[in-house]
C-alpha cells in the first residue's frame, strides 16, 4: 500500500473506541504521515469507518456526503440523557399500550425529509464548544434542528420486545440516537439506543472492511 500517494481504507471500528483512536492506532503502527476519517462513529457504535491517507484525504468530503446504512437495536420504555448507554437511565415509561403489531405504525412519519434535532451528547459545535462538553457540565443549550433524509426504515426483529432491531438508510447528518428518541416519543414510551452498527457508506460495505489488527499485520508482513 502506498499511504503517501493515497489509500482508502475500510475499517470495522471496534466497540468502545472513538473514531480518532482507530485512526491514531493505524497512524502510529503503520507510520502514516497524513490520515483522516470520513465521518465519525460514536464509541458505543461499531461498523464501517472510512479512512483516507495521503492525497486521498482530499476526497473525504465526498465520502462523508454519501448515503449511509445502519442496523441496531433500540429499547422502548426507558430513556437516558445521551440516548444510549453512555449515561444512566433518567426516566421510565409505561409501555402496556404497545405491542409488536402496533409499534410499526409510526414508521411512515420518519420516511422522507424530516426535521431532526441532534442529541445534546454530540460533537456538534455551538458557540465554539462541543455540545457534549456542555452536556457533561450540565449546561442547557438550545439545539437547532436540521433537515435530514431517511429513505428506508424497517423494524427487523421485535421478538425481544421491548427491544426492537431495525435497519435504516439515511443521509449525511442523521443521528440514529435522535431517531430512536423520536420513535420513542411518537409511541409515547421513551426509547434509547442499545446497539448500533454502520453497515454501508455509499457503495462501501462493512463486509469488505478490515479488522484493525489484521490490516496492521497485513501491511507489516507485505
Amino acid at each position: 500500500m502506498d499511504f503517501e500517494k493515497g489509500e482508502v481504507l475500510l475499517i470495522d471500528k471496534p466497540l468502545g473506541w472513538t473514531s480518532f483512536q482507530a485512526l491514531k492506532k493505524l497512524r502510529y503502527q503503520l507510520k502514516i504521515k497524513k490520515i483522516g476519517h470520513a465521518g465519525t462513529l460514536d464509541p458505543l457504535a461499531t461498523g464501517l469507518l472510512i479512512l483516507c491517507t495521503g492525497k486521498k484525504t482530499k476526497e473525504i468530503d465526498s465520502y462523508q456526503a454519501q448515503e449511509k446504512e445502519y442496523t441496531g437495536t433500540f429499547v422502548l420504555g426507558k430513556t437516558t440523557p445521551s440516548i444510549d448507554l453512555e449515561t444512566d437511565f433518567d426516566a421510565e415509561y409505561d409501555i402496556t399500550h404497545l405491542n409488536i403489531e402496533n409499534i410499526s405504525s409510526v414508521i411512515p412519519q420518519f420516511i422522507g425529509e424530516i426535521d431532526q434535532t441532534p442529541p445534546i451528547f454530540s460533537a456538534i459545535k455551538q458557540d465554539g464548544k462541543r455540545l457534549y462538553e456542555l452536556a457533561r457540565k450540565g449546561q442547557e443549550t438550545d439545539i437547532k434542528s436540521r433537515k435530514i433524509l431517511i429513505t428506508e426504515l424497517e423494524f427487523t426483529d421485535t421478538s425481544r420486545f421491548p427491544e426492537v432491531d431495525f435497519r435504516v438508510v439515511c443521509s449525511k447528518g442523521t443521528y440514529i440516537r435522535s431517531l430512536a428518541r423520536d420513535i420513542g416519543i411518537a409511541l409515547g414510551a421513551g426509547a434509547y439506543l442499545k446497539a448500533l452498527c454502520r453497515t454501508r457508506i455509499g457503495e462501501f460495505k462493512l463486509e469488505d472492511a478490515w479488522q484493525i489488527q489484521d490490516l496492521i499485520e497485513q501491511v507489516k508482513n507485505s
